[in-house]
């Protein structure tokens, strides 16, 4: 009895190491951009995917078609107060992010249904606001899709592209 209760507690262990380890290697690993713009908090979670030789915006990542933006679940965002984005009302709250990029221009859909996984049910009648911004090259090639809270709005960049919508 003794031996099998050692044998159980080592596969336990080896197996509990396996998963901490698969969690770490992820291809699309979790991650969280955070930061205050004048007086609100701001917190975004999402999965950041890696190009990995691919063609990305317009490929991949198609233009026009709604996205998640990342990977996995969708991009949640969190503002601690009420903020304006792109000159627009947003109470303060938590909101799934999705985007529709194009070349020049991406439409930024904040969304009140939270949780969700990807895009595949994403609902246009549970948009909160929309706005539009500008996409632009990036000065180097970006591997790790990245969002990030500046000092007066928010970041992405994969690829060659960023896009940076502003927030008050």
């Amino acid at each position: 009895m003794k031996y099998i209760k050692v044998i159980f507690t080592l596969m336990l262990a080896i197996g509990l190491m396996n998963l901490a380890n698969a969690q770490k290697n992820q291809p699309s690993p979790p991650a969280t951009a955070s930061g205050t713009i004048g007086d609100a908090s701001v917190e975004i979670k999402y999965h950041a995917p890696s190009a990995r030789g691919r063609t990305i915006m317009g490929d991949l990542v198609p233009y026009g078609d709604v996205w998640r933006t990342g990977a996995n679940n969708a991009t949640t965002i969190t503002f601690g107060s009420d903020v304006n984005v792109e000159g627009q009302s947003l109470a303060a709250g938590t909101y799934s992010m999705f985007t529709i990029p194009g070349e020049n221009e991406w439409t930024i859909i904040f969304n009140k249904v939270v949780e969700q996984w990807g895009a595949f049910n994403y609902d246009e009648a549970e948009d909160v606001l929309r706005v539009t911004a500008d996409a632009s090259s990036t000065d180097e090639f970006v591997e790790t899709f990245k969002i990030d809270v500046v000092s007066d709005g928010v970041t992405i960049a994969w690829e060659n592209t960023m896009v940076k919508f502003n927030v008050k």
